[in-house]
């Protein structure tokens, strides 16, 4: 089966990157986050990209995906851990110099006592209540964390892409009290955050939907796009369904696609009957479910046949997929599969 084409638009990554990082003033270092294989777009080349442009700082959620970037950049950047020090982490983390972010007593514990002198950061909870030390937990560990020398003290923001959102100004409170007097370098916003007034920007950011074009970055260039071939087109009498379920059937005769690309391929089954693909500037309704490696595409109103037909493009952004398919952007980019043809546009390029 003749697969997809998958274009990762590196250069405008690295915009991406140096545009959000001109959103904080110049004191404040901007980090990058690629954990989920740089969400969906090769974790390796993303960082390298990055690299070069200029960030110095990585963040992945666990040492496996670490691994990856240490390997990709070689020693010099910090490669960041958001989920710690976990039990099985000790040699990759002493190996490949990983930074963990420890959220509790327990991974501070077994760090301090596993790999004494190695470098790592702390996470604080809030307010989220996902990960991090809560405020009594870092009040009975703080003195002996702080003496360490933690090359970050950080927290998340859970509702960063709403700015009115009350929960950002109490996280924001939370934060300077269980860091004040610390000479630590601190962090508290992503993406979201970095859009937040300058209070939340501390001396650390940590972009990740953003690099990658997705919201609330509205003014992020496209870093993904998804062309489809078409495998084999068919003509329908009024009254026949299409795919499993027969969930579509045609009103009047009807000229079907059949695509190469479905759920394995990370086109989520919430898309079917839901979403259009693409000839050009001229919409196609995706119709009858998406199925494991097919979906069936509308193109009755088109005067030729199409050789492929794309997903993501100009007209269609991940963040307007996500909508139609009823999810975010970090769900479509980082579900993306394995068996696309993946071309890079390198920046500088």
């Amino acid at each position: 089966m003749s697969t997809g084409k998958l274009k990762i638009d590196l250069a405008a990554l690295v915009a991406n990157w140096r545009a959000l990082d001109a959103q904080t003033g110049p004191t404040v270092e901007t980090a990058a986050v690629v954990k989920a294989n740089g969400y969906g777009c090769g974790a390796g080349r993303v960082a390298r990209a990055l690299a070069q442009a200029g960030a110095r700082r990585f963040f992945v959620a666990t040492a496996e995906e670490g691994v990856e970037i240490r390997q990709a950049l070689g020693p010099g950047p910090e490669v960041c851990i958001f989920s710690g020090h976990m039990a099985g982490d000790t040699d990759m983390i002493h190996d490949l110099v990983l930074t963990p972010m420890l959220n509790s007593l327990a991974q501070l514990t077994r760090h301090f006592e596993a790999l004494p002198g190695a470098p790592f950061g702390i996470q604080l909870d809030t307010g989220m209540n996902r990960l991090g030390m809560e405020v009594a937990e870092w009040a009975a560990v703080r003195d002996i964390a702080l003496s360490q020398n933690p090359t970050l003290v950080m927290s998340h923001l859970a509702c960063a892409d709403e700015p009115d959102h009350s929960a950002n100004e109490a996280q924001l409170q939370n934060f300077r009290a269980m860091t004040e007097g610390i000479t630590a370098p601190r962090s508290l916003s992503a993406t979201g955050g970095i859009l937040l007034p300058k209070e939340y920007h501390f001396n650390l950011t940590r972009p990740g939907i953003g690099l990658y074009g997705g919201a609330p970055f509205e003014a992020a260039k496209p870093v993904v796009s998804l062309s489809l071939p078409v495998i084999q087109t068919r003509e329908l009498e009024e009254g026949e369904a299409v795919g499993y379920g027969c969930t579509w059937v045609a009103e009047a005769p009807s000229k079907l696609a059949t695509v190469s690309g479905g759920y394995a391929d990370g086109l989520i089954r919430a898309m079917s009957n839901n979403t259009v693909l693409w000839f050009g500037d001229t919409p196609c309704p995706l119709v009858g479910r998406v199925s494991m490696d097919l979906i069936t595409v509308d193109i009755t109103h088109l005067t030729e046949r199409p050789d492929a037909l794309d997903i993501l493009c100009p007209a269609q952004t991940v963040d307007d997929l996500a909508t139609a398919a009823g999810t975010i952007g970090y769900e479509i980019l980082t579900s993306l599969g394995s068996r696309y043809t993946r071309r890079y546009v390198e920046a500088g390029s």
